[in-house]
């Protein structure tokens, strides 16, 4: 375990990546490349149905200032400057989006020992001012995250969380949508190749109850493998395989064990570094 809470969203975190992260239905393609001077380039294309989007992304790292500039099909152009450290354990995030001239944004961590802080404030005349904050340890760490829209006077989003970390066991839960929902996860490893984790949402407005489990197991040093299922009868399962370093293959399905024949998806993903 590292030292300190960490930042609020990395409540739950573990849990979240084992459920979700990397299953998809859609086919993904990304390559990086680096220049001779350290500039890595990275093309993302996706093919969703009948659409295809693409992005292209350029980073440069020089000191402790990384810059990242990203245009996309949409002729979007998404420009981020991180600043790590000119204070021990702060970061410094500045972005911004054309052709939106609202979307520029400037965000503040701080790491500490016992805290967690982020907080970011839009660059507009009357911005939406978000703050998020953790207390704690790394053993017990509690959280808040608020948006406060400074236009309307409101507070656009109030959550907490909690947070307990052992060696081999990570347990959260959090308040949600100003009250309306409560989640808990739970992360165990229940041996040095094979974690299990859970998720449920309940939604004090509608009574409804959103239950996901899923399992992760390291078939050998280079391929894991996922599997996951939903109270709404839905399954998926991965295979991920890295065929050369930092290059990975990722073979992700689902199915609705309700009507299996009707819905059935597969998605593929390739990233190739060199």
């Amino acid at each position: 375990m590292g030292k300190g809470p960490g930042l609020y969203t990395e409540i739950g975190k573990k849990a979240r990546d084992l459920l979700y992260k990397d299953y998809q239905s859609d086919h993904k393609f990304t390559i990086t490349t680096y220049s001779p001077t350290g500039v890595a380039i990275t093309s993302t294309g996706i093919k969703k149905g009948d659409l295809f989007l693409a992005d292209v992304n350029t980073q440069l790292k020089k000191n402790n200032i990384t810059t990242d500039i990203k245009v996309d099909t949409g002729s979007n152009l998404l420009t981020t400057i991180t600043v790590d450290e000119p204070a021990p354990g702060l970061k410094t995030i500045l972005s911004f989006r054309l052709p939106d001239q609202r979307s520029g944004k400037v965000e503040l961590q701080y790491l500490h020992d016992y805290a967690g802080i982020s907080t970011s404030v839009g660059l507009t005349a009357n911005p939406i001012v978000n703050f998020s904050g953790v207390i704690g340890s790394n053993v017990l760490a509690l959280g808040a995250d608020l948006s406060f829209d400074s236009k309307t006077g409101d507070f656009t989003k109030c959550n907490a969380g909690l947070s307990f970390t052992s060696d081999d066991l990570i347990a959260s839960l959090t308040l949600n949508d100003k009250g309306e929902s409560l989640s808990a996860s739970y992360y165990h490893m229940v041996s040095p190749l094979t974690a299990v984790g859970a998720e449920v949402t309940h939604s004090f407005s509608t009574n409804e109850k959103a239950l996901t489990f899923g399992t992760q197991h390291s078939w050998d040093p280079l391929t894991v493998l996922k599997a996951k299922v939903n109270n709404s009868g839905k399954a998926s399962a991965l295979v991920q395989h890295e065929w050369r370093p930092k290059s990975f293959l990722t073979v992700s399905g689902e199915v609705d064990t309700k009507d299996i024949g009707k819905c059935t998806k597969v998605g593929l993903a390739l990233a190739l570094k060199p």
